[in-house]
């Protein structure tokens, strides 16, 4: 979307600007802080993320990264050498196919280096459908640190501790059959499939996984909708 289109959007939403001010009251403390943003597949966070972090960079430039934990996808060529290849890349996206211990060992390092030195993050490539190492520069000046990402608060699938990492945990609770209607239509956009391939798809482990996000919905701090 267009940053106008971010505007429009978000512009009426007051748990966006709630959002927006918990933000600000973090730049006050003398750390850096994380937040983890939690939601299922389809429901809105990483076009959230991209608004606050957006909205952030006019208020306070420079004190907000928006990084996502789908650069720990395993990559194609990992899963391809599984025992279990064949169901890894059909259930691609389940809490047991991105590489929790990575993502775990970078997001201890976070707090460490504020204003000690720059990092670096990995993104991950839809066309090529494959994560890019050190793709991402983390300034070391940055105040705070949003990740966006599924599986931030479930405790299973070598998961366990990556709750504790972070300050604070927001989920954004957009309904499920919302959600799912909007993960239908991306899929739609992006592979040319018809409503009923996509919802097929879905159903085959975009379904599961939202469940999953789900069960862990008690562990956050706040619930936004927008």
């Amino acid at each position: 979307m267009s940053p106008e289109q971010l505007h429009n959007l978000y512009a009426y939403s007051s748990d966006v600007e709630q959002a927006i001010k918990k933000l600000e009251a973090l730049l006050t403390k003398p750390t850096r802080s994380l937040i983890g943003l939690t939601g299922g597949p389809g429901s809105g966070k990483s076009t959230l993320a991209t608004y606050l972090s957006a909205r952030m960079e006019e208020l306070h430039p420079n004190q907000v990264v928006c990084l996502s934990m789908d650069g720990f996808h395993f990559p194609k060529q990992t899963l391809k050498q599984w025992p279990n290849a064949t169901e890894a890349f059909a259930k691609r996206g389940a809490p047991w196919t991105f590489d929790s211990a990575a993502f775990m060992d970078k997001t201890r390092t976070l707090k460490a280096l504020y204003q000690q030195q720059d990092t670096k993050w990995p993104s991950f490539d839809h066309q090529l459908g494959d994560p890019v190492d050190n793709d991402i520069r983390i300034p070391k000046e940055a105040k705070i640190i949003l990740i966006e990402g599924l599986y931030l608060l479930h405790d299973k699938d070598g998961w366990q501790g990556c709750a504790d990492l972070l300050d604070q945990h927001w989920f954004l609770d957009t309904p499920l059959e919302l959600a799912i209607e909007q993960l239908a239509k991306r899929h739609m956009k992006a592979w040319g499939f018809t409503h009923e391939q996509a919802m097929a798809r879905i159903q085959q482990s975009d379904s599961l996984n939202a469940h999953t996000v789900l069960a862990s919905k008690s562990g956050a701090d706040w619930y936004l909708t927008v």
